[in-house]
C-alpha cells in the first residue's frame, strides 16, 4: 500500500509528524486478518486488523482506525488510530489518533495525543518528555474550524 492512500486512509491531506517520514511499509497486517504470537522485527508495519502477542519493532508501527492489540508494543515510533489493551514503549514517538483507546501504561519521549483520544493508564516519560495535546483540523470540517 502506497503511504499516500494509508494518509487518506487517516484523513490526512498534507504530508507532517511520524507518517510522513516513512515511504512505504514492509507488513500489512489486514482488517479481516488474526495474527497470534510474538511480531518482530524492523521497517515499518501497518495493522488494521487484530493482533494478540507482544511487540519488538525497529521502525514505525501504525496501528489503523479499527485495529485492535492485545499485549505489549516496543517500537521506535509508534501511531494508534485502534485500541491497544497493553503496554506501549516508542523509544521517539508516540501519536494518538482521535480515534484511539489505548489501556494500558505508555512511555515515551514525545508524546502526541488528539482531541477525542482516550488513554487509561499511567503515561512515563524520560526527562526531556513532551506531552502534546492537539485537534487534528485536518480531519475537522470545514464548519468546526470556525469555531476554534
Amino acid at each position: 500500500m502506497k503511504i499516500e492512500e494509508i494518509l487518506k486512509s487517516f484523513g490526512r491531506k498534507q504530508r507532517r509528524r511520524t507518517l510522513d517520514r516513512i515511504e512505504n511499509f514492509t507488513t500489512m497486517i489486514g482488517a479481516d486478518s488474526v495474527y497470534m504470537g510474538v511480531f518482530q522485527g524492523k521497517d515499518n508495519h501497518i495493522v488494521y486488523g487484530e493482533v494478540q502477542g507482544e511487540c519488538d519493532l525497529e521502525g514505525i508501527l501504525v496501528l489503523g482506525e479499527g485495529s485492535h492489540w492485545k499485549g505489549n508494543i516496543r517500537a521506535t515510533s509508534v501511531v494508534i488510530a485502534g485500541r491497544v489493551e497493553g503496554d506501549i514503549q516508542a523509544t521517539e514517538k508516540l501519536e494518538l489518533a482521535r480515534t484511539a483507546q489505548v489501556h494500558g501504561r505508555i512511555t515515551s519521549p514525545v508524546v502526541a495525543i488528539a482531541r477525542g483520544a482516550v488513554h487509561e493508564g499511567s503515561v512515563r516519560m524520560a526527562k526531556q518528555t513532551q506531552i502534546t495535546r492537539f485537534v487534528d483540523r485536518r480531519e475537522t470540517p470545514d464548519k468546526d474550524r470556525d469555531r476554534g
